[in-house]
């Protein structure tokens, strides 16, 4: 089984905020899918589909960014599945908007929601996909460019992002880590053949 967890905070406020790009991601797999949310016994929602006979479940917690970890490691243990079998959605300042990128494992890169991750699971070794919202933000005022909401325009941008970060994500569900990277890779080299 593998796990896709996004990194947000609940709640319909936060719902289209910077921060809440993983939610995003998750709510256009689950649509793609056509497979609903649903209430876990821990602190997260899960929606559970199959793709070529590889199960996974989609894994929302309902804590807050800072606090992720705890949701991870009780999903890790209902469904007692491996740390590398745990992709992580998350967004990424460091990151232009829109653009991706993929690491199989390290550090929290300065996100919270990460580093709790990293803390409750005792483990950095899980692959994530690092969505970028980047901009050039003035000290002290990134927490509120983090949870401010994005732009009609920036919306419609971020639909092409997911399309390729599902691409990445089905392979990840069928073979795993090396099949995201070398499907990564192919995306990588398509999109400079374009330019």
């Amino acid at each position: 089984m593998r796990l896709i967890l996004g990194i947000g905070n609940p709640g319909r406020r936060y719902s289209f905020n910077r921060h809440n790009v993983g939610f995003m991601f998750l709510d256009y797999m689950a649509v793609k899918e056509s497979i609903p949310f649903l209430p876990s016994k821990g602190n997260f929602y899960y929606a559970e589909g199959k793709i070529n006979n590889s199960e996974y479940s989609l894994i929302k917690p309902t804590t807050y960014v800072n606090d992720s970890g705890g949701a991870a490691l009780q999903a890790l243990q209902f469904y007692d599945t491996n740390v590398e079998d745990l992709l992580i959605v998350v967004d990424d300042l460091n990151i232009n908007f829109s653009e991706f990128r993929v690491r199989t494992s390290g550090g929290d890169g300065g996100h919270n929601g990460v580093s709790s991750i990293i803390y409750h699971l005792n483990s950095n070794q899980f692959p994530r996909i690092r969505i970028g919202i980047g901009a050039s933000i003035e000290k002290g005022k990134m927490a509120d460019y983090v949870l401010s909401d994005f732009s009609k325009e920036e919306m419609e941008n971020l639909k092409k992002s997911f399309a390729s970060c599902f691409t990445l994500t089905k392979e990840f569900i069928k073979g795993g880590i090396k099949k995201m990277i070398d499907a990564n890779s192919r995306l990588s080299s398509e999109n400079s053949d374009m330019n």
